[in-house]
């Protein structure tokens, strides 16, 4: 981990952002749809080397597909006033070989929309990365009153 005094900005090791990816569900891809970025909420399970979730044949899954993709978490600790985020970017593929794909029904990875989501796809990264910070008090910024910095003023 490394810290950069001036900015306040820990930059995470790997293993922090693997932590960080395993206790938490939901992410953002990020993924090009005809050119232009487009984000959608994923829920995923981590998976061997990789991450996993779950879609069915529309914008995402094609997109994903085309080109490398980006997953994106974050969070606050309340207790030290901090928040973090982690950036996986890799290539997407769709999980097809038969014992691949009775592992990855495996892994209780529910859909949380309902429809049809039948393509388990795997998220394997190229790159890993992460930085955590300290927030700056809330009243500094007018947060609102259920905003979860608050937590560490209560």
């Amino acid at each position: 981990m490394e810290t950069t005094p001036r900015t306040a900005i820990e930059r995470l090791d790997p293993d922090d952002c693997w932590a960080l990816l395993g206790q938490t569900t939901v992410g953002r891809l990020a993924v090009l749809v005809d050119g232009d970025p487009d984000i959608f909420p994923v829920n995923y399970v981590l998976d061997a080397d990789g991450i996993v979730f779950r879609t069915g044949a529309g914008t995402k899954y094609w997109s994903a597909l085309k080109a490398r993709s980006a997953l994106e978490i974050d969070g606050y600790e309340a207790a030290g006033s901090k928040a973090w985020s982690v950036v996986v970017k890799g290539r997407a593929t769709v999980i097809l070989e038969q014992h691949e794909l009775r592992n990855a029904q495996m892994l209780a990875l529910d859909p949380w929309q309902p429809g049809s989501k039948n393509h388990f796809v795997r998220l394997t990264p190229e790159s890993v990365t992460g930085r955590r910070f300290t927030t700056t008090r809330p009243d500094i910024w007018d947060a609102p009153i259920n905003d979860a910095r608050r937590e560490s003023f209560r």
